[in-house]
């Protein structure tokens, strides 16, 4: 039994689920936070399910800042979809407060604890298996940021301090390889040179946030399709899961993000880079999708930015896979050796796609945008 099963029962009586609590089993595919799926019957209705988690003491130090966030995002949007005469039951997530009335409930060993009701008659899908869901994500994120687009971001915490701070990422890059630490840089010249050669591109977005070009937002910081919930009958999202990462941030962040996971067909260790491609379509298809989503939240310059979004988080993700491996390979869990340098170098060949079509990607982006 593992150590968060060994507190189930206590942090079961810590909630009141509304009915007896008849199961409670591990769910999804979640590599942070431990999460179980807990089934209630109540006495005149079909079992209803809750989503019961063990928030990660290794990844969130603050669980108290990381509720406040979330506790705050969820109940603004859920005031937003009620004015919209929307679902707020289904397209927003919402947290239930354990008995003693706080945010969250601390067992006897220190874990950090929540829950929320489960969104029946959804699907969460961990590929993008047509342009069309891939679309529908993207829809999902842009509204999103339309719903938010008044919030206060400032007031948020930093759960993850810069988590997307692109110079800063670049300055513990080459902190790694100045130290070597397991003489592995002899290994990965060229990628090593990939980086420092796009040194002053790592500024470019926030040289604009600094000019004012781009305002600081509610940002997710992990646009992954399988953090969206998929109506299960017209296959639209409907609802942005994961809230852990909401932070302050910048929009072309979040968008880039979705591209970098999203727009190629490839696995994120491929070894064959020539079946690394970035999908144009697929690009196309998302911001097409998430501009209609975001309405007319966002200014001209997030717009004409987007592309450097989606850059500049392949870029960076490639940096994180590459400085990891330099360091011993002690943050990206990996299966076999090696395998964050092959990571790196499908971020990086991603990379290269979108500089050559770069122009494309502005064009693509406008014409969308009209």
């Amino acid at each position: 039994m593992g150590a968060a099963e060994e507190r189930l029962s206590e942090v079961l009586e810590a909630f009141d689920f509304g009915a007896p609590v008849v199961g409670a089993i591990r769910y999804g595919q979640g590599h942070i936070n431990d999460t179980f799926c807990v089934h209630t019957q109540p006495e005149d209705a079909c079992c209803r399910r809750f989503i019961l988690q063990r928030m990660s003491a290794a990844a969130f130090k603050r669980p108290d800042q990381l509720m406040e966030n979330i506790i705050g995002v969820t109940e603004y949007l859920g005031r937003k979809i009620r004015e919209n005469g929307g679902d707020r039951s289904r397209e927003a997530m919402e947290v239930l407060r354990p008995r003693n009335g706080g945010a969250f409930y601390t067992d006897a060993s220190g874990g950090a604890w929540r829950v929320y009701p489960f969104v029946e008659g959804t699907v969460c899908h961990q590929s993008a298996d047509t342009p069309e869901l891939f679309a529908a994500s993207g829809r999902a994120f842009g509204r999103f940021q339309r719903l938010l687009g008044d919030y206060p971001a400032e007031t948020l915490h930093e759960t993850i301090p810069n988590f997307h701070n692109t110079e800063d990422r670049l300055n513990k890059f080459r902190a790694a390889v100045e130290a070597d630490a397991l003489g592995r840089a002899k290994d990965c010249g060229p990628e090593i040179r990939f980086v420092l050669d796009r040194a002053q591109d790592c500024s470019a977005a926030l040289d604009a946030q600094r000019a004012g070009k781009l305002p600081l937002r509610v940002t997710h910081n992990d646009t992954k399709l399988n953090n969206v919930l998929m109506d299960g009958t017209t296959g639209e999202g409907i609802c942005v899961i994961d809230l852990d990462t909401v932070m302050p941030g910048l929009v072309i962040y979040d968008f880039g993000d979705s591209i970098r996971f999203g727009a190629n067909h490839s696995a994120e260790d491929e070894r064959d880079l020539s079946r690394v491609n970035l999908d144009l379509g697929l690009f196309e298809a998302y911001a097409a999708a998430f501009l209609e989503g975001v309405g007319g939240a966002l200014t001209e310059d997030e717009i004409a930015y987007l592309p450097w979004g989606a850059k500049l988080m392949t870029l960076e993700c490639g940096m994180r896979f590459l400085t990891d491996y330099l360091e011993g390979d002690h943050y990206f869990h990996t299966s076999r050796p090696g395998q964050n340098l092959d990571r790196c170098r499908t971020q990086f060949k991603l990379v290269e796609d979108m500089e050559r079509c770069w122009a494309e990607l502005g064009a693509i982006v406008a014409r969308c945008r009209a």
